[in-house]
């Protein structure tokens, strides 16, 4: 069957990384509204540079971009296989949205998993984290370094850290979650769709979870 899930909960708490572990094992797409988000920033496109002066300030895009762009993806061929939406709802007035846009597409949402990572963690894993400004691939100074300090192991390109990684940037991307997106919660909870994960656990334990969840036949 197709899994069509939400992950929810703040940044670092694992999203990202649970939704690429399953994508490489059972082929569900991974929408990360950040990746598309930040594509487009890199290309300098009208959207990315509207994008960005949100992104920078750790302020959420406004809905008619995110939705627009999420309309799109969920259109193509391996969304129709499943997909984790990760990043997006991230407010009411979204997750309405996108009940409306799957009922469209005469489809339902499986489940919404939220991710409960404590500040301590989310701030250690996302100060560490480092991108290669050539090719884009992630590191992570505590737990996946590079090689050699400060160079991508692909490419030889330069490790850097995103302005949104950084701690002052963080706590505030923090504070909105709490007040924007924390509403979701009681949201989806009301619609017997709510998952609650302990994201401060190990990554291979987190995805222990979800799969006992898939296999259990929901």
């Amino acid at each position: 069957m197709a899994f069509r899930m939400v992950f929810l909960g703040p940044p670092g708490a694992g999203k990202g990384t649970q939704a690429s572990m399953l994508k490489s094992k059972y082929g569900i797409a991974h929408v990360s509204t950040g990746d598309i988000l930040r594509e487009a920033v890199k290309k300098g496109t009208e959207l990315g540079k509207k994008a960005k002066e949100y992104m920078d300030k750790g302020l959420l895009v406004p809905d008619e971009i995110i939705i627009g762009i999420i309309e799109e993806r969920l259109s193509e061929p391996d969304a129709q296989k499943g997909f984790i939406l990760d990043g997006f709802p991230r407010t009411i007035p979204q997750a309405e949205a996108l009940d409306q846009l799957l009922e469209e597409k005469g489809m339902t949402l499986s489940a919404v998993f939220l991710f409960n990572a404590g500040k301590e963690t989310i701030l250690e894993r996302l100060t560490g984290r480092r991108v290669c400004r050539n090719c884009g691939a992630l590191y992570h100074i505590k737990y996946s370094p590079p090689k050699v300090e400060g160079v991508c192991d692909k490419c030889g390109g330069e490790l850097y850290q995103r302005d949104d990684d950084k701690e002052e940037t963080i706590l505030r991307r923090l504070e909105v979650y709490r007040k924007q997106t924390a509403p979701l919660i009681d949201y989806y909870k009301k619609k017997g769709i709510l998952f609650e994960l302990d994201a401060n656990k190990d990554s291979k334990e987190v995805f222990a979870e979800i799969e006992r969840w898939m296999k259990s036949g929901n």
